[in-house]
């Protein structure tokens, strides 16, 4: 079993950056795809940005498209998501999640962080 845990949320400026991170306790992490994903108030939990086991396939979401980049360390059992020119409409609770392939759906993914608060100021 995969557990993860986020990391790096907080309060920022618009136009800032932030980088989050999902520490994985699993001994597999390498077998998994990785997403992020986030809900904001009154929203649907929304897709960011998935990458394969490799970290050679991305993808992302359009609202965040050239802004945000995600990567990962599989030494390290971790996963980055670096998030640049954040925008207020960026707040929300970002989940870290595992899956067997870097899908869209969050009903795809097998495992999930508690989620960890991204707050961006006007």
């Amino acid at each position: 079993q995969e557990q993860l845990v986020e990391s790096g949320g907080g309060l920022v400026q618009a136009g800032g950056s932030l980088r989050l991170s999902c520490a994985a306790s699993g001994r597999t992490f390498s077998w998994y795809a990785m997403g992020w994903f986030r809900q904001a108030p009154g929203k649907e939990r929304e897709f960011v940005a998935a990458i394969n086991w490799s970290g050679g396939t991305t993808y992302y979401g359009d609202p965040v498209k050239g802004r945000f980049s995600i990567s990962r360390d599989n030494a390290k059992n971790t996963v980055f998501l670096q998030m640049n020119s954040l925008k207020p409409e960026d707040t929300a609770v970002y989940y870290c999640a595992a899956a067997m392939a870097p899908m869209r759906r969050a009903s795809d993914y097998r495992y999930w962080g508690q989620g960890i608060q991204v707050t961006v100021s006007s």
